[in-house]
């Protein structure tokens, strides 16, 4: 992955707390810090709680530290860092974490780029040997390095390229926003630049820079420290630092001597956007606090300014964002929105540029600045509820500020910015006259006459390689990695459950010191709910009901909620919908008392659902145009044709705008009630306690008079059928297979998952290997086995350049039916379980991820008690048990096919192999027909 620019502002409040949360109450990361001569730096912490630790080595190299005329090594080396060592043959590291029941994964940001892996806690020993492997002996050949650069320039199509947006936050937000910085180039890259590239050019940027004197270990978890210390000099201090110094950024940014504007265009932009920019502070400096609260003010929550202002009071925009980018030399404050269908550049920039102007003119209020404080401080919490967690922040805080105490004082310094602060530092750094302004359009507005044009990769230095050139040693003479350790149990939550006299089943499990509480409110009525020709009516219900009540307004309830410190959201699936809500454990009841309001006595107010009809249909404008999602979307419709599953389950441009109040007060009536909810507690709650909570806030619940109506039937039939959605000038294509498959209470559930695993579940599964690992076709290949209460549903999908979309279809069905004719050898299957187990156990380990657990047993039906059986029914499969479900369930004869992307570039290829394949213009893509389209 690469750096994203900005931090999107999210319709979930975050904790803030005006006499509550203080930076006091966030216990401090421990850990331990040792140097080694060769310059590597080690931070450890031992948490004995967890069966898990996380292996983490930072490196002081980032895409500003790419060569001139290279952008996208530091990004490149990201990925070619899993593939081989001297000892060790490509993929070996997916082998020793995702096959293991971990999972391994690396990032790249302007100033540093990480590799981390979670891992059961023997396997330590063996994740310090393998890192000590790539730092000090990684092969850098043709093969590799060519392999890995295709599969970049599939991730830059797909993230930059393909969607609506990309364009704009990975391209020209930096490159408008700095003239001389590196910074300004995007960290992903550039295919020309990636293309002209030589092996010597890679090659030298590994030398200068993956060295133990540029980096950081950090190992976080369930360990003895002597015997880590001991690895660590076995492992890492036979490394040497090389002589030569290390190269730094010293390239200065000038500062802006007046306001700028930079158009850009895009070929598949539903709605314009419009981004501005004001060069800012470094991470160590002593403004970077105000900056970061001066943010939050700006776009945290629902009632931040710019959330309130363009999109609430104005509806000028769909989406209002901002950021304080602060990396490790000075960088920059943004401000921006997605508009709303029908309005200008122009409109959201005044609006922007006014929001700014009152933070210049006069300080937050108290509120403004309690909320904005806390939800920082609160965020840290949140992310050390697990070890990974925890490491991340004293890495970022090393890479970015050069000392990993600051993760732990930087909470004290936000908690001391006063509203004069946040004032200043507005005053000092968004002057008006120092604006860069971004206006984003479709490529249809450019100015006649004014073309498109692929700037030349800049020129770069020649670089001649001469240092040594590491080969995978021969077989026999590969040194073996460390054995594995013997096994840490993890200790399992218990949850208990009573029903209250109403119905209402509630559900409490204790799983975390830490001072948060997971609440989830769900209800047995989802998508398959919706009225006839009503399509996302039940989600536009749930979505609703924290937009007002009969005694709170929608602005209130944010107000609310923020000022209690917690987070509130809603949504609806296809089985069920919820509530959910997260608070800090002192905070929980008056908290509860807003849940129950919101669940009980929604307003569904005229104005407010017109409010939220129109920002779900320009968000539905925005996935029309992005092929990976209009390929997701158009699959429940094609394979459940028929059934209460048939429709989009988020609405369609026709049916939103036909929901009323009366509609969704009838659909809440209808099944929003206590017989047919369940509340699920999780974190910082006794059993005691959370039941009590219950009954304060829903005991007084009466449910109707009238029986509840039943969740039908489901039972689809696969059918072959080929379609192509034709987006012209898609940056890439989506390949999805899709089918109907088993229910939840099916026997062969397990071995369903487990199948799954095998073709699809992970980076190490079939369909990645073949797809990515093997031919560089796509960033990412996978599937996903949906089994709920009525039937199940069975997708698989990757996607590539528009071109290669018909190889892509043959691999994906040629391995869904390897998979029926082939045994599974007991190597594979054994690791695709540990896979599924490991998986289970982490989500189990955060309070959110546990809720959701039981949430998903009870709504389905599965006695809490599997939470204990889970791992001894998944090693239960059977290898005969995966070819039979396989070849019964998951044959490629009749699935859907859908490819959505630029068709002038794959159509005939694909229909030389299926000629009864149909293609819809996107533009007359219709989800609520029968055929799909609105054209006979």
């Amino acid at each position: 992955m690469f750096r994203a620019v900005t931090r999107i502002a999210v319709v979930l409040a975050v904790l803030a707390v005006p006499l509550g949360v203080q930076a006091a109450d966030i216990p401090p990361i421990e850990y331990r810090e040792r140097v080694l001569d060769n310059g590597l730096r080690v931070l450890s912490g031992v948490d004995a709680a967890t069966p898990n630790v996380t292996v983490q080595v930072w490196y002081g190299v980032g895409s500003k530290d790419d060569p001139q005329g290279r952008s996208g090594f530091a990004h490149l080396f990201e990925h070619m860092m899993f593939k081989t060592t001297r000892n060790m043959p490509s993929e070996t590291m997916d082998r020793m974490t995702e096959d293991v029941g971990g999972f391994n994964n690396a990032s790249t940001y302007d100033d540093f780029t990480n590799y981390y892996e979670v891992i059961p806690a023997n396997h330590l020993e063996r994740l310090l040997w393998a890192e000590a492997e790539r730092m000090g002996a990684l092969v850098v050949d043709a093969e590799i390095f060519d392999s890995e650069r295709d599969v970049v320039k599939e991730e830059l199509r797909q993230r930059i390229l393909a969607a609506p947006y990309g364009r704009l936050f990975g391209l020209m937000l930096p490159q408008a926003s700095y003239q001389t910085h590196p910074y300004k180039r995007p960290g992903i890259g550039s295919i020309a630049e990636l293309d002209a590239a030589t092996i010597d050019d890679v090659r030298a940027f590994h030398r200068d820079y993956y060295r133990p004197d540029n980096a950081v270990l950090i190992v976080v978890g369930n360990f003895d420290e002597g015997q880590l210390d001991a690895w660590v000099d076995q492992y890492f201090a036979p490394l040497k630092a090389p002589e030569a110094p290390l190269k730094r950024v010293t390239a200065v940014e000038p500062p802006r001597t007046g306001p700028g504007v930079f158009d850009g265009y895009g070929p598949n932009v539903p709605l314009p956007a419009v981004a501005i920019t004001w060069l800012g502070a470094e991470a160590a400096s002593p403004d970077a606090p105000a900056l970061q609260v001066l943010d939050a003010i700006l776009s945290g929550g629902k009632s931040s300014r710019l959330y309130n202002a363009l999109v609430y009071e104005q509806q000028i925009a769909v989406e209002a964002f901002s950021t304080a980018d602060l990396p490790q030399q000075p960088g920059m404050v943004a401000v921006g929105a997605i508009l709303a269908s029908g309005q200008t550049v122009e409109a959201g920039e005044a609006a922007l540029l006014a929001e700014v102007a009152r933070l210049r003119d006069a300080p937050p209020t108290q509120a403004e600045l309690n909320e904005a404080r806390n939800e920082l401080i609160a965020g840290a919490l949140r992310e050390r509820e697990t070890v990974d967690g925890r490491a991340f922040a004293l890495g970022y805080a090393w890479a970015t500020q050069g000392d990993p105490a600051r993760a732990n004082t930087e909470l004290a310094d936000l908690a001391a910015v006063t509203a004069a602060d946040v004032q200043r530092v507005a005053q000092k750094y968004l002057a008006e006259d120092r604006r860069m302004t971004i206006r984003y359009r479709a490529e249809s507005e450019r100015p006649a006459g004014e073309t498109p044009a692929e700037p030349a990769p800049p020129p770069a230095q020649a670089v001649v390689f001469d240092g040594e050139v590491v080969t995978l040693a021969p077989e026999a003479e590969r040194q073996a990695p460390p054995p594995v350790g013997e096994p840490v149990d993890p200790v399992l939550p218990q949850p208990a459950e009573t029903t209250l006299d109403n119905g209402l089943r509630v559900i409490v499990a204790r799983s975390s010191d830490l001072p948060l509480v997971s609440a989830a409110l769900i209800v047995r009525a989802g998508a398959w709910a919706d009225p006839k020709g009503l399509a996302g009516a039940m989600s536009m219900t749930a979505a609703m009901l924290t937009e007002g009540t009969e005694s709170r307004t929608a602005p209130e309830i944010a107000q609310q909620v923020e000022a209690l410190g917690a987070t509130l959201s809603s949504a609806a699936g296809a089985e069920s919908s919820s509530v959910g809500l997260t608070v800090m454990s002192d905070k929980v009841a008056p908290a509860f008392a807003i849940l129950a309001d919101v669940v009980r006595n929604p307003a569904f107010a005229a104005e407010e659902l017109e409010r939220q009809t129109a920002q779900a249909l320009d968000g539905l404008s925005v996935a029309y145009g992005d092929p990976g999602q209009l390929a997701a979307m158009t699959a429940g419709p094609l394979i459940f044709a028929g059934t209460p599953f048939g429709h989009a389950a988020d609405g369609t441009p026709a049916s939103l705008p036909r929901l009323t109040p009366d509609t969704l007060r009838d659909l809440h009536g209808t099944y929003v009630r206590p017989d047919n909810a369940i509340l699920v507690l999780t974190g910082d709650v006794t059993p005691e306690a959370g039941f009590a909570l219950a009954r304060e806030a829903f005991g007084d619940w009466a449910a109707p008079a009238g029986a509840l109506p039943t969740q039908p039937e489901v039972s689809p039939a696969a059918a072959r059928q080929v379609l192509v959605i034709d987006l012209p000038g898609a940056g890439q294509a989506a390949v999805r297979l899709a089918k109907p498959t088993i229910a939840r209470s099916d026997d062969a559930y397990y071995p369903a998952i487990v199948t799954n695993s095998v073709l699809g579940g992970g980076y190490s599964a079939r369909l990645n290997q073949e797809i990515r690992i093997k031919r560089g076709l796509s960033y990412g290949a996978g599937s996903s086995l949906a089994a709920r209460r009525a039937t199940g549903a069975f997708q698989a999908q990757a996607q590539t350049k528009n071109e290669s979309a018909p190889e892509v279809v043959d691999l994906i069905a040629a391995e869904m039916t390897r998979l029926a004719a082939e045994p599974v050898s007991a190597e594979e299957l054994k690791a695709r379980k540990s896979v599924l187990i490991g998986g289970f156990g982490r989500a189990l380990g955060t309070a959110g991820g546990l809720g959701g657990v039981l949430g998903d047993l009870a709504v389905q039906d599965v006695p809490l008690a599997e939470i204990g059986a889970y791992t001894a029914k998944v090693e239960a499969v059977s290898a005969e048990e995966v070819n039979a479900f396989a070849a019964e369930h998951l044959s490629p004869a009749d699935a859907a096919v859908i490819v959505a992307g630029d068709a002038r570039l794959f159509e005939q290829a694909l229909r030389q192999r299926a000629p009864d394949l149909r293609t819809i213009a996107a533009e007359d893509l219709d989800l609520d027909s029968e055929t799909l389209t609105t054209v006979d």
